[in-house]
């Protein structure tokens, strides 16, 4: 499991969602939060951002990452879209808001956040078989996106936002008729390119996200704006979306502001997101479009998962691979054997960080005692995981802690026999951290040691299945490996009293 938060700063509103992802289809939220900002009103009239909206934007991220700071975050990622593309003068906002965050703000292409809005819903929502059609309105642009079996097949972002074209289409309340055809023939010239290019392609399902596709789906299906989060796959038939866009472009903001679904910020700029939804639906000679909660956040946070960011902090270095392999080869280790040991070890950490919550550099140390574990034997047979336990204690590991190694020594002691008693000095030696590691890694560094046995790389690798009352162990490889799978079953005695599980392996 890893813990992910991402921020969208869009040109109406500021997003955050902080997760534990523990697989591409598995995201638990830890915090989330939305508040209305506006950054592209001035930029959208003038080119620039207003200092006022400046201030508010970075009151709104100190509180966000006042939210994520304390929840120990693997990967932070924070991007700007469609104001901050535009704006003139906005270093003076990336650089307040990278010191806040602690982290630079990306302020990324259309093309991206189409390829972040796709991750996202596909992450929430997967169609491993269908041709799907998704819409992203923001505040300041929309993204159109076909998908077929989960791949982008084409994206195009066009200036098609809520915002915008309310602030250059829409200067009465109600809109009059003229403002509202010519927003109409804008947003129609603009589709016009993607209409052409999807027209021809059978669409299985069409998808809308945002805070606009949100407040016109609860509209429709009398959802209150509290419970938007339950409308998630919710439609809205085209007669449907037709008719809303009458309703609303013929009320003033005060009265479309009462309507169920809709508040008062999103009623100011309702018609031209619904209006952009309509056409799309209208021109494609769609039947239905579908609601997904899903977005940029969600896509960010998948995108970080999948890329493993910051994994890296549970694995060596180069310069400490170096030093721990020149160790190993001076005590005669089989290279590619430790080096096999050690990357089924980094597999283990990862797939069951949610039962051993360890800090990712305590992966590191159980990387290093990966190539470690056997040195003893150049001592004697006899015991050897005690002479590998010595010589690592009494070796120099530069780019490790004197802490750091004891904790590697002892789990070199402990890859065989007994686990850690009292009676064992070196092992309460360490302090109470460092002495809850070495029980909870001592069954990961069995299990790899295991699972190479024959010492001939025969597992592909390995991958970890958490279940209600079980943990399953997923060899995976085109050789036999009998004898691996028999080795591991053997540690299922020592995982248990460690994690409290039982253990099942399994090709």
């Amino acid at each position: 499991m890893s813990r992910y938060a991402a921020i969208d700063i869009g040109s109406n509103s500021i997003r955050m969602l902080a997760a534990d992802v523990e697989s591409p289809q598995s995201m638990k939220v830890l915090a989330s939060d939305r508040q209305v900002v506006r950054l592209g009103k001035t930029v959208f009239r003038e080119g620039k951002l207003a200092a006022s909206e400046i201030e508010l934007a970075c009151q709104v991220l100190s509180r966000m990452v006042e939210q994520y700071r304390k929840l120990d975050m693997v990967g932070v990622r924070a991007v700007g879209t469609a104001a901050l593309r535009d704006a003139s003068n906005r270093d003076e906002f990336l650089a307040r808001a990278a010191a806040i965050i602690g982290h630079p703000v990306e302020v990324i292409s259309g093309l991206e956040e189409a390829r972040l809005v796709h991750l996202g819903v596909q992450s929430l929502w997967p169609h491993p078989k269908h041709r799907v059609l998704l819409l992203d309105i923001g505040g300041g642009s929309a993204e159109l996106i076909l998908s077929e079996s989960g791949r982008i097949v084409e994206a195009f972002s066009k200036p098609l936002g809520a915002l915008r074209l309310t602030e250059v289409f829409l200067k009465s309340d109600p809109p009059n008729e003229r403002e509202l055809a010519r927003m109409r023939k804008y947003i129609q010239e603009r589709i016009a390119g993607p209409v052409s290019r999807f027209g021809a392609a059978r669409v299985d399902r069409m998808i809308a996200t945002s805070a606009t596709a949100a407040a016109t789906v609860c509209a429709i299906n009398r959802v209150r704006r509290s419970r938007r989060d339950r409308a998630d796959r919710f439609q809205a038939t085209a007669p449907q979306l037709r008719q809303l866009f009458q309703e609303v472009s013929s009320r003033a903001a005060t009265d479309r502001a009462k309507m169920t679904g809709i508040g008062p910020k999103r009623a100011e700029i309702i018609v031209a997101g619904v209006a952009v939804l309509n056409e799309v639906v209208q021109e494609l000679k769609l039947s239905r479009l579908y609601y997904s909660v899903a977005g940029v956040r969600e896509g960010i946070i998948a995108d970080l998962s999948h890329r493993k960011v910051g994994m890296e902090q549970a694995r060596m270095t180069a310069d400490e691979r170096r030093v721990v392999r020149d160790l190993g080869r001076r005590y005669g280790v089989s290279a590619p054997h430790v080096r096999k040991v050690a990357e089924l070890a980094g597999m283990l950490f990862e797939g069951l960080r949610p039962l051993h919550r360890l800090p990712l550099a305590k992966g590191r140390l159980l990387e290093a005692a990966a190539h470690l574990y056997n040195i003893g034997h150049f001592v004697n047979e006899s015991r050897h995981h005690r002479h590998s336990m010595y010589l690592v204690a009494n070796s120099d590991l530069p780019g490790f802690e004197d802490r750091e190694r004891m904790v590697v020594a002892n789990l070199c002691r402990y890859h065989r026999k007994s686990m850690p008693l009292e009676s064992h000095e070196a092992f309460q030696g360490l302090d109470p951290e460092d002495r809850n590691a070495v029980v909870l890694l001592t069954p990961l560094l069995r299990l790899a040691v295991a699972l190479d046995q024959s010492q001939e790389q025969r597992v592909g690798r390995v991958e970890t299945a958490i279940q209600e009352n079980t943990i399953e162990l997923r060899l995976f490889s085109d050789r036999d490996v009998d004898i691996e799978q028999w080795q591991a079953e053997q540690t299922a005695a020592v995982f248990r009293e460690v994690y409290g599980f039982p253990l099942r392996v399994k090709r």
